[in-house]
């Protein structure tokens, strides 16, 4: 039995916006287990992103707790969160935000110089990584010599480079075909068994997310199933 990595408990968020008040989330209940896949998803507007942002420190709750391993991350320090983001998480996005007049390897060198490790030793961590998301030969490339597959690996192996335990990846195949977009799913599947990271991926595309462990889905805000995936 998986072990509870992040609680959610109680949930909510809300904005004004004049005399309105707008709820994104109401009292939501999840929990991510230690090496899940979990995919969220729900149409545009369900609460997703705010999810995802509200679970990396990016954005606060209204109402609620967000435990990591038993710890409320939103008690924590401005300083205390930036360094919780830098070593347990990571994060994808859409649109893969590579720096582009760094190489790729600069790039997912960046969260280790970051955290304090020497230029060498990040060196070294990164062209592992890359080597795991397979483009090792494309390790001097800068971002616009990379197909959009491949920038998306890159930033996914930096999101992996510090072994987080947990990853949020915000539609990391959004931008991609379907064919790319299958390769990215199986190398996520294939860096939790060779990392034992967690992820929360944040998708529209249901069939792609029946690939991994298990499916939320948001509607509204609210929590309407959880369900295994086939």
């Amino acid at each position: 039995m998986n072990d509870s990595l992040l609680t959610c408990q109680g949930i909510s968020k809300h904005y004004r916006d004049g005399d309105h008040q707008i709820q994104v989330l109401d009292t939501l209940d999840l929990t991510i287990n230690s090496h899940e896949l979990l995919a969220v998803t729900g149409s545009s507007g369900s609460g997703k992103s705010t999810l995802l942002h509200i679970l990396g420190t990016l954005d606060t709750p209204s109402a609620g707790q967000v435990l990591f391993k038993g710890q409320d991350i939103h008690r924590l320090s401005a300083r205390e969160q930036a360094r919780f983001r830098n070593q347990e998480l990571g994060f994808i996005y859409q649109f893969h935000h590579l720096l582009g007049e760094f190489s790729a390897l600069e790039n997912v060198m960046m969260p280790l110089l970051i955290a304090g490790v020497s230029r060498e030793k990040a060196k070294q961590q990164a062209l592992a990584m890359i080597a795991q998301v397979a483009l090792k030969d494309r390790s001097s490339h800068k971002p616009s010599q990379l197909s959009g597959g491949e920038r998306q690996r890159i930033a996914i192996a930096r999101a992996l480079v510090n072994n987080p335990a947990l990853v949020l990846a915000d539609e990391p195949t959004g931008n991609l075909d379907h064919e790319n977009a299958e390769i990215i799913f199986e190398l996520l599947k294939s860096l939790r068994e060779q990392q034992g990271t967690s992820f929360v991926v944040v998708t529209h595309d249901r069939e792609l997310a029946s690939y991994l462990d298990r499916v939320v889905s948001l509607q509204a805000g609210n929590l309407t199933s959880q369900q295994q995936a086939s």
